[in-house]
């Protein structure tokens, strides 16, 4: 476990073990929860499809693709519980492929019309 108080920022990093130059990671989703078997019922987007959900979130540059470096701020959730557990979800893509889904950033589910 990583102790952390409220209002103080918690710095991640994910690394990609390849030795491929040509592949860069991109942070897709990153959500927490009280319940580490249960990221459904009663949880804490900090991004969710590329799309910065918490104000404190920020990415910070790494001169390699294969890192991808990134904080955001303990919230209230942590003092309502003692224990919060991190699930996150990252993408591999190919260098200066713009058209993944690496690239393409914030991506928000269109709503069906439910007319008839």
């Amino acid at each position: 476990p990583y102790y952390i108080d409220l209002n103080q920022n918690l710095y991640l990093q994910a690394y990609l073990h390849s030795s491929d130059p040509n592949l860069i990671l991109f942070v897709d989703t990153c959500v927490a929860s009280p319940d580490p078997h249960d990221f459904n019922r009663l949880v804490y987007d900090i991004i969710r499809n590329g799309c910065v959900r918490d104000s404190s979130y920020a990415t910070y540059y790494s001169p390699y693709s294969h890192f991808a470096r990134f904080k955001f701020n303990a919230f209230e959730f942590i003092s309502r519980h003692s224990l919060v557990y991190l699930r996150c979800e990252l993408v591999v893509c190919r260098l200066r492929d713009y058209s993944s889904r690496c690239y393409r950033g914030c991506v928000s589910r269109a709503k069906r019309d439910a007319s008839s």
